[in-house]
């Protein structure tokens, strides 16, 4: 049974694959398209709404340290998803990168994973979306009735049509073709960069060097069984972790990293990359350090702007101008918010589908679904799925409780592609590595272990819910995904089908 459940996929195998003709997605990002994904995606609700929170409870003005923290987490994390998604440039992401090393139930354990990650982050960003957009609605007059805006009306019953709304739209635009998503997620994160810029030059104007003093506020006990980093310390080396502090700055860095999730939906797009040897190094690595340079600049303005103490934990960017008596941009910096957050959907839904669509590509979901637009070239069938089922998600969910489970689902998946690129490195030392990562085995093990350790700074709650996702990914494996496997049926392309095929080819 280990042989079975641990064969792999040969890398040649993945990439004759979409050669298939009813399988191939359309080849038409570039690198600028790539970068511009990830900006989009990474900038969000953490930028908007994080800083003033982790501030306020974990960090005070050292919460710029916290995105740094953050950010070198997710740049070890970078480095080995970008020699992964220029050496497997096939989609699926972390779901194919694990076939290829770990072996099939690895693989189908991160996908399954990558699938819960993607879908409850598109939810929970469409009701953030939905909440910014009725606030800009009753600034003018027009005001949805409770029953449609989420809450529950005089009935009990109440649907967040906005969100839901969004979603949809968004999955009309995905199925239409990824060169539109891309030319609309341009223009959207033009707006959003420059609110964000605007943030930073206007505020700069209003910094107040009291306001740093102190820039690491004097450390705090956190109360015990908030998560499972300060029994397991204890436990350890007889200490607590602590909010504020230098220990505050890593539980605050374990809190903004929700602001980060979304550079490794870029290596989702690469069998959609026309040269992604090349571009899905730059796109992935490309879009982190703007993103990181950005988050840093604007915490050190907003808590220069106002006492960390006093800032607003639902919109601390708008409210900081409007403490300091600029209430015009705090109404820019809200617009901006609600424009840049349906980026962050899009991009989100287009990372889930893809894993979806590899992943029924290989039998272990439904093969149905892994045909693609005969005119778009777009894998419409799953794109519509999911796009309905996340849209009745957000309408009727709440899903602010259960935000985490995007935080660890997303570690999750960073610990299994470094534990990866280590493996086929041995495995496979002939493959062709247009990127490779560097000080392999150190960089990937320290990868492993600064995800590990801000895994442990998320609540136990958040650990029981993920593990009853897994169980239930154990259970929908051994009852179809093993037995239908293409490897398991002996499906395999071969290099003569694909030669035989019009314009068929292998590079």
């Amino acid at each position: 049974m280990s042989s079975t459940l641990f064969r792999t996929k040969r890398v040649e195998q993945s990439i004759l694959d979409t050669e298939e003709p009813e399988h191939a997605l359309k080849k038409s990002l570039s690198a600028l398209d790539l970068t511009v994904f990830g900006v989009g995606v990474i900038i969000g609700t953490g930028i908007f709404v994080l800083t003033g929170t982790v501030a306020k409870n974990n960090a005070g003005p050292a919460v710029a340290l916290a995105f740094v923290v953050a950010g070198v987490v997710c740049a070890l994390a970078a480095l080995c998803y970008a020699e992964f998604a220029s050496t497997v440039p096939v989609a699926g992401s972390a779901y194919t990168f694990s076939y290829a090393s770990l072996g099939e139930l690895p693989a189908w354990i991160i996908g399954w994973d990558l699938v819960l990650e993607f879908a409850l982050g598109t939810a929970v960003v469409a009701v953030g979306w939905s909440g910014y957009i009725a606030s800009l609605l009753d600034n003018a007059g027009w005001h949805l009735p409770e029953a449609l805006s989420g809450r529950d009306g005089a009935d009990g019953f109440g649907f967040d049509i906005l969100a839901a709304a969004l979603v949809l739209i968004l999955t009309g635009i995905l199925v239409l073709g990824t060169k539109l998503s891309a030319r609309v997620t341009s223009l959207v994160v033009a707006i959003k960069v420059t609110v964000v810029l605007t943030v930073i030059i206007a505020g700069a104007f209003f910094i107040e060097k009291d306001n740093y003093d102190p820039f690491i506020p004097k450390s705090q006990a956190v109360e015990a069984g908030g998560s499972l980093q300060a029994p397991l310390i204890q436990l350890m080396f007889g200490w607590a972790p602590s909010n504020f502090g230098v220990m505050g700055i890593f539980t605050a860095a374990s809190v903004v990293f929700f602001a980060f999730i979304g550079f490794d939906v870029v290596a989702t797009a690469a069998e959609e990359t026309k040269n992604p040897q090349r571009d899905m190094p730059r796109g992935i690595l490309g879009s982190l350090v703007i993103c990181t340079v950005l988050y840093v600049a604007v915490s050190i303005v907003v808590t220069g702007m106002q006492k960390y103490t006093d800032l607003s934990i639902t919109a601390p960017l708008a409210d900081a101008f409007k403490a300091t008596g600029h209430p015009w941009f705090a109404g820019f910096i809200s617009f901006g918010a609600a424009v840049g957050l349906t980026t962050v959907c899009m991009i989100l839904l287009l990372g889930q589908t893809r894993v979806f669509f590899a992943m029924s590509r290989d039998g272990l979901l439904p093969r149905f679904f892994s045909h693609v637009h005969p005119r778009f070239k777009t894998p419409h069938r799953p794109t519509i799925l999911l796009g309905v089922i996340i849209a009745i998600v957000a309408g009727f969910t709440p899903l602010s409780e259960l935000a985490e489970l995007v935080n660890i689902g997303t570690l999750f998946a960073f610990v299994v592609v470094a534990i990866g690129v280590i493996i086929l490195r041995r495995t496979r030392p002939d493959l062709h590595r247009a990127f490779r990562t560097p000080w392999v085995p150190v960089l990937p093990v320290v990868s492993v272990l600064a995800s590990l350790w801000l895994m442990l700074n998320l609540p136990a709650e958040t650990w029981l819910r993920f593990a009853i996702w897994m169980v239930l990914g154990f259970v929908v494996y051994f009852l179809y995904g093993r037995s239908h496997s293409r490897l398991a049926r002996g499906e395999e392309t071969s290099v003569g089908e694909v030669l035989k095929r019009p314009g068929g080819g292998v590079e």
